[in-house]
């Protein structure tokens, strides 16, 4: 049996479990969704099992309940299959009257949701699950937590048993931003840290974090990325809503899509880039491709972030195009961790979409989402992480090199400058985030320059 890696929906997992009477794990396939269950399920029943998912589907249409018997939590695997066993589970919930007694897990939406009565609300709670971070494959030493940078700062380097950040995987050292950054306005730290060669943050772009890549050579990691591309096109957006899909269509709109990665592109520039490849396809066509994309996790785009401004300075509220994975638009553009060596301006969008998916896992164990801001003007931010109790962090991403990095810095503050801080209070942390630096310090305002090799929950 292969060794597990620890995952950020662990912790989150048990939690649900303490709360509530069912979890529903969804997420892209191959993204370890039946795996982390697995480690905390008691019983476990997969819908497709070779050999008995014709079976397994004509007893969920007579007598669901019968499957949900077994030690708990019990583990659901694609329950999506048979939508019948949601309205079981409910049931089940409601009459057993104890927390963890189900975990479902699913790669799709169901396509007929006419077969469930109810929401669930109460009874199932939601857990999104991303394919693996930086820090959840051991290729972050996560020494400087996003937990910390809410919390507030100081400027030393520490040991993670005196930080209290504890890593998925041991033995790092981590810089401590505790509760007193802010003591003095010229507070700061610098240190040296391993620094990401170009060469192999073009690699680690491109190979994603999918589980099953983790461990293998460079060449086999970087194919399973491209065989996921195939399995999306060739079946998985045809199963979103058991409507027969054109592969080569779905994999000119992934290209297309790739093509405004990290941007707010319109869905007509979709319809026009495709149109020489793929003739008469219309809007209606590709919105309803990007759709199932989304119903198979394959697109998570950013919705933008509403402050409230000192001007009224008009917010732009289109949202912009991110991946599940950064491996995903680097396998439909065709394209390998030379070419984006080699391609610095393509390099730094995709390097974005890496960001925005560890920085995403990152802020789940806060109770945060991320979010994207741009107005009228064209001041940007590309990340916002909101936490629940209001406290929020800005993050400019750049993949290095100080002219960049002096950007992103002056884009922070000019963000800062408009943010009506009577209102929703001054940001908890200003961070440019950053690729190939091999430096982490806080410069004397108070923004945080971090490699994305070092940053961790």
């Amino acid at each position: 049996m292969k060794d597990y890696f620890p995952r950020i929906a662990d912790t989150l997992l048990k939690d649900e479990l303490e709360a509530t009477g069912a979890v529903l794990i969804e997420g892209p396939k191959w993204c370890g969704k039946t795996t982390t269950a697995s480690q905390q399920a008691k019983s476990v029943l997969k819908m497709q099992q070779p050999g008995q998912t014709a079976q397994l589907l004509m007893e969920a249409s007579i007598n669901p309940s019968g499957l949900l018997a077994g030690g708990v939590p019990r583990l659901i695997d694609e329950w999506q299959m048979a939508p019948v066993l949601w309205d079981a589970i409910r049931y089940e919930v409601d009459e057993r009257g104890e927390p963890g007694q189900f975990i479902l897990t699913g790669s799709a939406t169901p396509p007929d949701r006419s077969k469930i009565k109810h929401s669930g609300t109460g009874r199932i709670a939601r857990l999104r699950m991303l394919p693996m971070s930086l820090y959840e494959s051991g290729e972050s030493s996560g020494a400087v937590s996003l937990e910390r940078l809410f919390a507030g700062a100081t400027a030393s380097a520490v040991s993670d048993s005196e930080s209290g950040h504890t890593p998925l995987k041991g033995g790092s050292t981590s810089i401590n931003l505790g509760s007193d950054m802010h003591h003095s306005d010229n507070a700061h730290f610098s240190t040296s840290l391993e620094a990401l060669s170009l060469e192999r943050l073009a690699f680690l772009t491109c190979r994603g974090g999918w589980p099953q890549s983790i461990t293998l050579s460079e060449r086999a990691g970087l194919r399973q990325a491209r065989n996921y591309l195939g399995a999306v096109v060739e079946t998985d957006i045809s199963e979103a809503d058991c409507v027969r899909r054109d592969a080569n269509v779905a994999r000119e709109i992934l290209r297309s899509y790739a093509r405004l990665v990290s941007s707010q592109g319109a869905v007509a520039t979709i319809v026009s880039d495709i149109r020489s490849a793929v003739a008469n396809r219309g809007e209606s066509t590709v919105r309803a491709y990007l759709q199932a994309l989304r119903e198979i996790y394959v697109l998570q785009d950013l919705k933008a972030w509403s402050p409230h401004l000192r001007s009224k300075t008009a917010i732009r509220q289109a949202p912009t195009r991110h991946f599940v994975d950064p491996s995903i638009p680097c396998a439909a553009l065709g394209i390998g961790p030379a070419d984006l060596a080699s391609d610095l301006n393509t390099f730094g969008l995709v390097f974005e979409d890496l960001c925005v998916r560890d920085l995403r896992a990152y802020a789940s164990l806060l109770d945060g989402k991320v979010y994207h801001y741009r107005d009228k003007t064209g001041l940007e931010c590309d990340a916002v992480i909101h936490l629940r109790n209001g406290r929020y962090g800005l993050v400019e991403i750049k993949l290095g090199g100080d002219d960049l990095v002096a950007e992103g810095i002056r884009s922070l503050r000019k963000l800062v400058d408009r943010i009506d801080e009577e209102a929703m209070g001054a940001p908890s942390f200003c961070m440019v985030l950053t690729g190939v630096n091999s430096r982490c310090f806080t410069e004397e305002s108070g923004i945080h320059i971090v490699p994305i090799n070092h940053l961790g929950p």
